[in-house]
């Protein structure tokens, strides 16, 4: 049998400068001194008698045998990982280690019954929770800084992270309750009430941005805010009138007899909100998490939308095809 003399730290930090560019960035992300760091890259070219990075430049590139190497090195450590979170979890009773991302649609009722619902089925693990946006919760997955996230899909990405597809939450306008104005008033820009738009950083935002530019309709640029329960307070108090999601609405309780749903004039178009997991998340963690939040959000959320609102129905609904 061949036997390599590659040190698997080796890789591991080669794979980490190839990402950040600087010793002193993968220094700070692993906690190894930038010297250390420095000597597991040089002693990995030594090893292999060839330049994977010119160390000249700042920040630093990889020489085309770097990239060669890199290519292969990804698929290599992938497989690593993913072996050895399969043999730590076993089943999921007895897995070690779950970091988990949700997005802040979550943060009041789901979130909560998920973690004490994973805590007691998870007895032995290193559980950590995180209420992050979609994008950083994304951005997470990539870093490998958490294990799995719940987060809205964006449009025209490709991911090269595990989905499962959860739910399909439909755009929606949300007006004051005694508003006289018809929807088709609010988007051709007729109505007194300025309109709320989700932070610019946000998916949902970009989403809605490129729905009203399909359909030429250009609103003034006046509120832009990132907090969801900030938007309603401010539609129940006749501030503004918002375009948002029956999960958005559902999440705030307090205000569902101030703010009215209205279906969108026209074609209606939806987000899709997904769980996500690493290439090395285990299988039966992916799925124990999909399973329940199923359970949470129909409990929690459709249900209780499509009894208040009806002509959700069809529209409001999860993706049970996983």
């Amino acid at each position: 049998m061949q036997r390599t003399d590659l040190s698997l730290k080796w890789l591991e930090v080669f794979q980490l400068t190839a990402t950040l560019g600087s010793v002193q960035a993968v220094a700070q992300e692993t906690g190894l001194s930038a010297s250390t760091v420095s000597h597991h890259l040089r002693a990995l070219e030594n090893q292999l008698g060839v330049s994977l990075l010119d160390h000249r430049r700042r920040p630093m590139v990889m020489t085309p045998a770097g990239g060669i190497f890199l290519k292969y090195i990804d698929e290599a450590m992938t497989l690593v990982r993913k072996a050895q979170a399969e043999v730590i979890s076993g089943n999921v009773y007895e897995a070690r280690k779950l970091h988990l991302g949700l997005i802040d649609d979550f943060d009041s009722e789901i979130g909560p019954e998920l973690a004490v619902y994973l805590a007691s089925s998870m007895p032995n693990c290193d559980f950590s929770h995180r209420t992050r946006p979609s994008h950083e919760i994304l951005d997470l997955l990539r870093q490998h800084k958490i294990d799995m996230g719940i987060a809205n899909r964006p449009v025209g990405q490709v991911l090269d992270i595990q989905e499962m597809p959860l739910l399909r939450d439909p755009f929606v306008l949300a007006v004051p309750v005694n508003s006289p104005s018809i929807p088709d008033e609010f988007l051709a820009g007729n109505s007194d009430l300025p309109f709320l738009r989700y932070s610019s950083v946000q998916h949902i935002s970009s989403q809605i941005e490129a729905q009203l530019r399909r359909l030429k309709i250009a609103l003034p640029q006046r509120f832009e805010i990132e907090s969801n329960q900030t938007i309603m307070a401010m539609i129940a108090a006749g501030a503004g009138w918002a375009i948002t999601t029956p999960l958005c609405y559902m999440r705030a309780k307090r205000f569902h007899s101030q703010v009215k749903l209205h279906r969108f004039p026209g074609k209606m178009f939806a987000r899709y909100i997904s769980v996500f997991a690493t290439q090395e998340c285990p299988k039966a963690s992916h799925q124990i998490v999909c399973k329940m939040l199923q359970i949470l959000i129909q409990k929690r959320a459709v249900r209780p939308a499509l009894e208040m609102m009806p002509w959700l129905n069809g529209e409001f609904n999860l993706i049970e095809d996983n």
